[in-house]
């Protein structure tokens, strides 16, 4: 059995020998000007180019720093949400219009609380409220669907960044501070903002935030169609009935809600004048965002 095992063992060293000289021969064939293939050790390696980071990650990621800066957690909720969490808890009247078809992604439907592709990441504040006692400060990152035709200002899939602020005694005014503090940080520390009344089922009152154009200063150019002001983000005091649905007392605590389009405040960070380019992976676009990756 030993001899057997010996013998087996020394015919594998001696093909391996073999196979190893034959090896030898094609290097020294090569060197010699043979025909072996060529091996030039003083070539210079082959550069594998890195990736870098896509610039709705970029910027999702600088407002989420700035907001951790004030004090903010951050939440995360499902995408496939229910009527419920979308739009019955933050005070959507049955009648609306982001409760139809031809605005909102519907998983299912017939029966009283339909699966949906989520439209705002709301429900993740919705939902926040339902397991946490105040006070409460947290933003909602995320990505979220609308039924819309695909343009160059328009999306069906799209990326939020909202913020919910629940305690006593909080005003309008520390609304108003939080959002300049945010636009400081993110677009200069001469940034100024203004506030319009606006309308939104969640929030009363509700307002509309413009920046300063941070390209002309509030001069007036291209970008800010000469007004010298951008929209970035709507926001407003919680309504009541959405604090009451949420089982928070609305009569010992107040909040405020804001949300903005990660999108868009990339497209006025960098001057990116079509949506589009955000989802079509195109090289020669992302390549244009590495260094704002190394920074």
């Amino acid at each position: 059995m030993k001899r057997e095992f010996g013998r087996t063992l020394n015919d594998l060293k001696q093909t391996a020998m073999a196979k190893i000289e034959e090896m030898k021969a094609i290097v020294m064939a090569s060197e010699d000007g043979g025909k072996g293939e060529a091996n030039d050790l003083t070539l210079p390696g082959v550069n594998y180019e890195l990736g870098s980071r896509h610039p709705v990650s970029i910027v999702r990621q600088e407002i989420v720093d700035i907001f951790r800066k004030f004090g903010y957690d951050v939440a995360e909720g499902p995408e496939i949400e229910d009527d419920w969490h979308v739009f019955e808890a933050l005070n959507f009247p049955p009648n609306h219009p982001a409760r139809d078809m031809q605005d909102t992604f519907f998983v299912s439907s017939g029966h009283p609380n339909p699966l949906l592709l989520r439209t705002h990441t709301s429900s993740i504040q919705v939902r926040t409220m339902e397991h946490q006692k105040p006070p409460i400060r947290v933003i909602c990152p995320g990505r979220v669907f609308r039924n819309e035709a695909i343009s160059a200002r328009a999306h069906c899939i799209f990326h939020q960044v909202e913020g919910l602020y629940i305690d006593e005694k909080v005003t309008f005014a520390d609304l108003k501070q939080a959002i300049l503090l945010f636009a400081r940080e993110m677009f200069g520390a001469d940034a100024k903002i203004r506030m319009r009344p606006s309308y939104f089922p969640f929030t009363e009152p509700s307002s509309e935030v413009d920046v300063s154009c941070n390209i002309c200063h509030g001069k007036g150019c291209n970008i800010c169609k000469g007004t010298g002001w951008l929209e970035i983000l709507g926001c407003g005091m919680v309504d009541p009935n959405v604090l009451e649905a949420c089982g928070i007392d609305s009569k010992k605590y107040s909040g405020f809600a804001f949300g903005m389009g990660i999108e868009r405040i990339a497209m006025l960070k960098w001057q990116v004048n079509d949506l589009r380019h955000y989802f079509e992976n195109d090289l020669r676009f992302l390549h244009e965002f590495e260094a704002a990756t190394e920074v």
